[in-house]
């Protein structure tokens, strides 16, 4: 039997520029998370801090917010498909991560919401309810697809 091609590209500059950049541009991300249920997806906004980590504003109600609270471990997956053409030829970055919930009432807090709301002015309606808080997600690892063609595997340095 013939020995399987291996189908990822060398990790190069180009695929981390554009990596960082849909995690950038990113408004909104699929969130992965294990459940008491089982594997659990949901959208969710996104945004990045200014130190470049993916950042969510996130319901103390909803099961991913319990699910993560239980579990760190989260996957997003990060790129909206374009106005035309096939959405599997569009760019995307599946993001290992470690979520990490930022408490009330810190400096980092203060700094997110101030942040958050440069971004998403329309979030002042829920921002300050309180089962509202900002998880932060510590990537570890994540797998890329620019296109046909353009798989690529990358680390969490290469997300920095």
């Amino acid at each position: 039997m013939a020995e399987a091609k291996d189908i990822l590209r060398p990790t190069d500059d180009e695929a981390r520029a554009l990596a960082r950049g849909l995690m950038d541009a990113a408004r909104f991300a699929a969130l992965a998370v294990v459940a008491e249920e089982g594997p659990q997806v949901s959208r969710v906004a996104l945004a990045t801090t200014p130190e470049g980590f993916p950042v969510s504003l996130v319901s103390g109600l909803a099961l991913h917010t319990r699910a993560l609270a239980a579990d760190p471990r989260a996957s997003l997956l990060i790129g909206e498909p374009g106005a035309k053409g096939d959405p599997l030829t569009h760019p995307r970055l599946s993001l290992s991560a470690t979520a990490r919930f930022i408490a009330r009432g810190t400096a980092e807090h203060e700094a997110l919401r101030a942040h958050w709301l440069a971004l998403r002015p329309k979030s002042t309606l829920y921002v300050d309810l309180p089962d509202f808080r900002f998880v932060v997600f510590t990537p570890t690892g994540a797998s890329l697809n620019g296109g046909f063609g353009r798989a690529f595997r990358l680390t969490a340095e290469d997300l920095g």
